[in-house]
């Protein structure tokens, strides 16, 4: 593949830098695609010949690898911080997930990245995963800036029938949409499947007089319904007979197809003439839970901990970018960006000034952090101060402070180390990046440049056992709260609290202050009204619907009544 010539570059970083947002111009496709619960140690650019991502893999090594990009722990928190551009704590979406029965989503007084881009021209899809509130129309994605929507409004579905069963007690009910309408047709094909199929359509029937901005939400490889957790084609399960573990190679598939459809999504920007103008980012949304609720055998090893923990297992996700408009390439960037930054920055890239209705926005503009040498600018990462847990987990030029943890430390460990023998071979790893079928049969890759990049990109602490991590210096966050340095001990092993007390009273100070200043959580317990059987089976709106029919009630007494009175003239006619 050929670089965009240097003509083309300079002019486009003379536009950038100037800020221009004349309609003129033509401003950059914008495609950004999220794995659910995808692990550090789930996709092969990380170093694991485990399971092969070789189209997930070729942009990272064409592009940009963010090595430290940082993520809320959980689903809820981290969608509403890549839609508003700011951190959970500021908007009231710090604490847990929205659960399907409960009323409650992001605050509509929040203005979301999908307005900002319509406002500036672009068409505006989501496909998948919403997430972040449905008990009212107002609170879903065509009601918030989305063009489109065909996928899911709840956390997760079943991935062959898309329902959602809450519980065992619970009615069991579909959630699967185009825009407002509930979709029957797509039963019985694999959702992964479904969201590449229409994230492709989308593409393909694209009208290029207008820039495309396309968020694809992978229910992948999030678990569907506590009865089936795991679900992937047998023809795809059987790929990865080498891992024993059943749920393991479940697990594999299902990365699998996300980068079967990452392949395809790419030679669909091919094919429209669309890739010299598009900007592809992925990333994970938080890291896998390994174990517990909603396990999906995930491995984010050898980082410490899983999804919802104060550890960077939880919070430090898989992430690329990926354009010809990138003046570098072949890159591992170890700058500090957040999950809440992408709002700025991919505004910043299409020439669209953000400027939010109500309070400031906590993301930065991280253009120029992509587009040369420059540091990024951030020197915090606030990944979380959890109210019900009362954890506390904060980064400050490198120095991780953490306080408390959740599930009485159950997730304090490193989890989802592989097993040996359980992987393919460095050179069948290298074929498969450049086969035909992917990616990277279009890129200029050498077997140099993925090691080397490789090499780069991958996380290894010493251990005085081997391969099985301990602690050099223990942390006991229930008891008091401890002290890492994640540049240089990434698998937070050495707890340094003890010998830099100022350092950390200096850390402690700063979380009380974000502790201060954060919204009270919007939480609120559930409605029983929600329950599907009230509702044809479907998940839907409910509240807005339990008004519509309150509503109607006494039109509908008049026109008993009325048609009882007829009846009786009749008879008496």
């Amino acid at each position: 593949m050929k670089r965009a010539g240097p003509y083309l570059v300079t002019l486009w970083l003379l536009w950038l830098g100037g800020g221009a947002s004349t309609a003129h111009q033509e401003r950059p496709n914008i495609v950004i695609i999220v794995a659910d619960d995808l692990g550090w140690n789930d996709v092969s650019f990380h170093g694991s010949n485990q399971i092969p991502t070789p189209n997930i893999d070729a942009l990272a090594y064409d592009g940009i690898i963010l090595n430290r990009h940082y993520v809320p722990p959980l689903c809820t928190p981290s969608r509403a911080s890549l839609m508003t551009g700011k951190h959970p704590m500021n908007i009231g979406m710090q604490d847990h997930v929205i659960i399907s029965d409960e009323p409650w989503g992001l605050g509509l007084d929040q203005k979301l990245m999908p307005q900002y881009f319509r406002e500036a021209g672009y068409r505006t899809h989501l496909v998948g995963k919403w997430h972040l509130g449905f008990f009212r129309r107002a609170y879903t994605p065509t009601y918030r800036g989305f063009d489109s929507h065909f996928g899911y409004l709840g956390p997760y579905i079943d991935y062959w029938d898309h329902s959602l069963q809450m519980n065992e007690t619970s009615a069991r009910g579909l959630d699967m949409r185009r825009n407002t309408a509930v979709n029957y047709d797509a039963n019985g094909t694999y959702a992964t499947d479904l969201f590449n199929d229409e994230a492709v359509r989308l593409i393909d029937s694209h009208n290029r007089s207008k820039p495309l901005f396309l968020v694809l939400t992978h229910l992948a490889p999030h678990t569907g319904n506590e009865d089936d957790p795991l679900q992937a084609p047998a023809d795809e399960i059987a790929k990865f007979d080498y891992i024993q573990d059943p749920k393991r190679r479940t697990l594999a598939a299902m990365v699998s197809r996300i980068d079967t459809g990452v392949g395809r999504i790419y030679r669909s920007l091919e094919r429209r003439r669309m890739l010299n103008n598009t900007i592809i980012l992925f990333y994970a949304d938080n890291g896998a839970p390994t174990l517990g609720i909603h396990a999906n055998s995930g491995s984010n090893y050898p980082l410490r901990g899983q999804k919802e923990s104060p550890w960077e297992g939880a919070v430090r996700g898989a992430a690329l970018i990926w354009s010809r408009l990138l003046p570098r390439k072949g890159i591992v960037s170890n700058q500090w960006l957040h999950v809440s930054d992408w709002l700025p920055t991919l505004g910043h890239a299409a020439g669209i000034r953000i400027s939010p209705n109500n309070s400031p926005i906590d993301g930065q503009n991280q253009w120029s952090t992509l587009t040369s040498s420059s540091n990024s600018g951030r020197t915090v990462v606030m990944n979380n101060a959890h109210n019900e847990f009362t954890y506390s987990s904060y980064i400050k030029r490198g120095w991780k402070y953490v306080n408390g943890t959740s599930f009485k430390g159950a997730y304090d460990r490193w989890l989802g180390q592989l097993k040996d023998g359980e992987q393919i071979s460095h050179e069948e790893y290298y074929k498969r990046l450049i086969a035909s079928q992917t990616i990277g049969s279009s890129m200029q890759l050498t077997r140099d440049d993925v090691k080397r990049l490789r090499s780069k990109a991958m996380v290894e602490c010493s251990s005085a056992q081997g391969t099985v991590y301990v602690q050099a210096i223990p942390c006991e966050p229930l008891v008091k709260p401890c002290l890492f340095n994640v540049v240089e001990d990434p698998c937070e092993r050495v707890n340094l609290a003890d010998q830099y007390p100022e350092l950390l009273k200096d850390l402690q100070s700063d979380v009380e202050r974000f502790k201060r200043d954060a919204l009270p959580p919007r939480n609120q317990p559930s409605d029983s009204r929600s329950d599907p059987a009230l509702h044809n089976y479907t998940w839907t709106w409910w509240q807005d619907e339990m008004d519509e029919q309150q509503h109607m009630a006494p039109y509908i007494l008049y026109l008993a009544a009325a048609i009882e009175i007829l009846l009786i003239l009749i008879v008496l006619w």
